[in-house]
C-alpha cells in the first residue's frame, strides 16, 4: 500500500504531499489543475518512461517520493529482488522509493536509500502497482491484450503451462531453423569448414600449449647469457659457502654469522639481549643456508648446450607462424582451435546429421502440438468462466443486458509456423500457443456478438475494463490500483454503479481514482483536490484533503460547477448520504 507520495517541481505541482491510505480515494479538480501530474509522478515512481518537458523550469528538477507499507503476499518477493540491489525495507516495515527527473533528462532512481537502476522501481512496480487509464481501453482491443486478459484470469497453473509450451516451441523453432540453415547453405557451410580444417590440421602439427611462448622467451633469455649467469651464481655460491673453484677456503656468510652467533651467546648470560640476537642470528643461518643450497641447485642447472638453444629458436619460430595468422599469442591460437573445433560440429551437413535433426524436430513438433492443445482446452474452459464472471459484473455496472463472450479460435495458418489441429486442419502456431482470442459484447438481447472494438461505445468500453479488473481483483493481483479517468463518457446510474464497484475493489485493494464525476466521488474513504493557484508569477497546484463541508463544495462545482450554491450543497450532501448507505449496505 502507498502512504503517502510527494511530488515536487512536476508541471504545475511545485511542492505537494498526497497523505493516502486504504480504501478507496479520489482525486478531484478543475480541467488543469494537475491532476494528470499525479497519475503521472505515480507513473515515474513506479519505473516509467520519463518525460523532461514535465519539469517546472525552477529549479529545473522533478521528483516523486513514495513511502510503501509492503503486503504479506508480495514482501518476501520485493525484499529479495532489492536486496539485490543492495537496498532494504525499513525497520518499521516501510520502503522509500525516488525517482528524480531533471530538465536535461537526466533520471535518478532511489530505494531504501541506495541508488538503483530505474528498472528496478518498474520490478518493484509490476508487484504492487497497477495504472488503468483511457490508453489501457484502447489496449482492451488488442488482440494480443485480449489473450493476455484470459491467460491471467486462468490462475498461476495456466501461466506456468503457457511458460512450458514457450520453451518448447523455442527449442522446437531453433531445431527447424538449424536444419533449414544447414541444408540451404550447404555449400557455404562446407567451404567455411575446410578452411578451419586447414588452420587446425597447421595448429595441431605444432601443437602449442598454453603459455609456451612465454616460457620459451625466459629459456631463450637464460641459454643466450649462460656464463653472465654461472658467473654471478658462482661468485654469490662462493660468498656463502666459503668454497671456490681452487678448494682455497675464504670468508663466508655462514661462518661470518656462526662466529656471530657464538660469540653473542657467551655474553647472553649477563645480557638477555644478546641471547635474542643470537636466537635472531639463528633464523638468518638457516635461510643464508637455503640461499646457498638454491645457488647450488641453480649452478647445475645451468646448461650451455648451443643444441637446445637453438631448438628454442625453431620453437619459437613455429608458435610465432601461429600466432602471425590466427592471434595474438599462444593462449589465443588454443582458443582459437577450440573455438574452430566447436564451429566445425556447426557447420556439419552430413546426412547422418541431417537425419538426426530432422527426427528431433519431428518429435518436437508433435510435442509442441500436443501441449498446444492442452493450452487450448484450458483456454476454452477458462473462457467459459471469464465470459460469466465479467458480464455479472457489467449487470452491476448499468449493463443489465450485457453479456461478454470470449471466443477461441485456431490462429489462421499463414506462411509461418503451423500444427494439425484434431479437426484435421492446420492452425498457426506462436510462443503463446495456437489460439486467437477475441472478447465480443452483446449489449442487449436480439443484438449480434460484435468484437469489443466494433460494438463497444467509449463508456462500454470504461466498464467492461472496470468490469474485468474487478474480476482480477478477485484472483489476485496488485494491492495497488490507479484508475485514471475511466470513467470518461459515463453519467447518471451507470456512474453511481461504477463508484459502488470501486468502492467494492476497495475493500481489498488499495484504489486510487481521478475522476470527474460526482457519482464516484462521494463514494470515497478519502477526497483529495487539486487546486491551482494563479496569483503569483507562476501558476502552481496543491493538494488538500477535504472533509464535511468543504467536501460537499467540491461535489457540488462538480455537480453544477456551484461550489457556494446552497442547492448544490444540498444535493451533494444527498449524493454523500446516499453513497453512505449504498457502502453499508455492500
Amino acid at each position: 500500500m502507498l502512504e503517502e507520495l510527494r511530488i515536487t517541481g512536476l508541471g504545475v505541482i511545485e511542492d505537494a504531499t498526497l497523505p493516502l491510505g486504504p480504501g478507496l480515494t479520489v482525486i478531484t479538480g478543475e480541467t488543469g489543475a494537475g491532476k494528470t501530474m499525479v497519475v503521472t509522478s505515480l507513473n515515474l515512481l513506479f519505473g516509467g518512461r520519463a518525460d523532461a518537458g514535465r519539469v517546472r523550469a525552477d529549479p529545473g528538477r522533478a521528483t516523486v517520493d513514495g513511502r510503501l507499507t509492503l503486503p504479506a503476499h508480495v514482501r518476501a518477493a520485493v525484499e529479495s529482488r532489492i536486496a539485490d540491489a543492495g537496498a532494504e525495507v525499513d525497520d518499521d516495515g516501510t520502503l522509500l522509493m525516488s525517482r528524480t527527473l531533471t530538465a536535461e533528462g537526466r533520471s535518478r532512481a532511489h530505494v531504501g536509500g541506495r541508488t538503483v537502476p530505474v528498472s528496478l522501481l518498474g520490478e518493484v512496480g509490476e508487484r504492487v502497482f497497477a495504472l488503468h487509464g483511457q490508453s489501457d481501453q484502447l489496449r482492451l482491443l488488442r488482440p494480443a491484450e485480449q489473450r493476455g486478459s484470459l491467460d491471467r484470469y486462468a490462475g498461476a497453473e495456466h501461466e506456468k503451462l503457457l511458460g512450458q509450451f514457450a520453451e518448447l516451441y523455442n527449442r522446437w523453432r531453433a531445431v527447424e531453423d538449424d536444419l533449414a540453415d544447414r541444408r540451404a547453405n550447404a555449400r557455404q557451410r562446407s567451404q567455411e569448414a575446410e578452411l578451419l580444417k586447414l588452420g587446425l590440421d597447421e595448429i595441431t602439427r605444432v601443437d602449442p600449449q598454453p603459455g609456451e611462448d612465454e616460457l620459451l622467451r625466459e629459456e631463450a633469455q637464460r641459454l643466450e647469457h649462460v656464463e653472465g649467469l654461472r658467473s654471478a651464481a658462482q661468485l654469490a655460491h662462493v660468498a656463502m659457502s666459503g668454497t671456490g673453484d681452487g678448494g682455497d677456503d675464504v670468508a663466508d656468510v655462514l661462518s661470518l654469522i656462526a662466529t656471530a652467533r657464538r660469540t653473542l651467546e657467551a655474553q647472553s648470560g649477563v645480557d638477555r639481549v644478546l641471547g635474542e640476537l643470537a636466537a635472531r642470528l639463528d633464523e638468518v643461518a638457516t635461510l643464508a643456508g637455503d640461499v646457498s643450497t638454491e645457488l647450488g641447485t641453480y649452478l647445475a642447472s645451468l646448461d650451455a648446450d648451443p643444441g637446445r638453444l637453438e631448438e628454442v629458436y625453431e620453437r619459437r619460430a613455429a608458435l610465432r607462424a601461429l600466432t602471425r595468422k590466427y592471434a595474438e599469442d599462444v593462449d589465443g591460437v588454443v582458443a582459437w582451435a577450440d573455438h574452430a573445433r566447436t564451429r566445425l560440429a556447426e557447420l556439419d551437413t552430413s546426412d547422418e546429421l541431417l537425419e538426426e535433426l530432422d527426427r528431433e524436430r519431428q518429435r518436437l513438433h508433435g510435442e509442441v502440438a500436443e501441449l498446444a492443445a492442452v493450452l487450448s482446452a484450458a483456454r476454452h474452459e477458462a473462457a467459459g468462466r471469464f465470459a460469466a464472471d465479467v458480464t455479472v459484473e457489467l449487470a452491476g455496472l448499468a449493463m443489465p443486458h450485457a453479456r461478454i463472450e470470449v471466443v477461441v479460435q485456431p490462429k489462421p495458418a499463414g506462411n509461418g509456423p503451423s500444427i494439425p489441429t484434431a479437426s484435421g486442419t492446420d492452425s498457426g502456431v506462436g510462443p503463446d500457443g495456437a489460439d486467437d482470442i477475441e472478447l465480443r459484447l452483446l449489449p442487449h438481447p436480439g443484438a449480434p456478438s460484435q468484437p469489443l472494438q466494433k460494438g463497444a461505445s467509449g463508456g462500454e468500453l470504461s466498464r467492461v475494463m472496470l468490469a474485468i479488473e474487478v474480476v482480477f481483483a478477485g484472483v489476485g493481483g496488485p494491492p495497488t490500483l490507479v484508475f485514471d479517468e475511466v470513467d470518461s463518457g459515463v453519467g447518471g446510474t451507470a456512474a453511481v454503479e461504477i463508484g459502488k464497484r470501486l468502492a467494492r475493489l476497495a475493500r481489498d485493494h488499495q484504489v486510487l481514482v481521478v475522476t470527474h464525476l460526482p457519482q464516484v466521488a462521494a463514494f470515497a474513504d478519502r477526497h483529495l483536490v487539486v487546486a491551482k493557484d494563479t496569483g503569483g508569477a507562476v501558476t502552481t497546484s496543491g493538494v488538500t484533503v477535504v472533509e464535511h463541508t468543504d467536501r460537499a463544495r467540491e461535489l457540488a462545482r462538480m455537480l453544477a460547477g456551484l461550489p457556494n450554491s446552497d442547492l448544490g450543497i444540498a444535493h451533494a450532501e444527498e449524493l454523500l448520504s446516499v453513497a453512505d448507505r449504498e457502502k453499508a449496505q455492500a
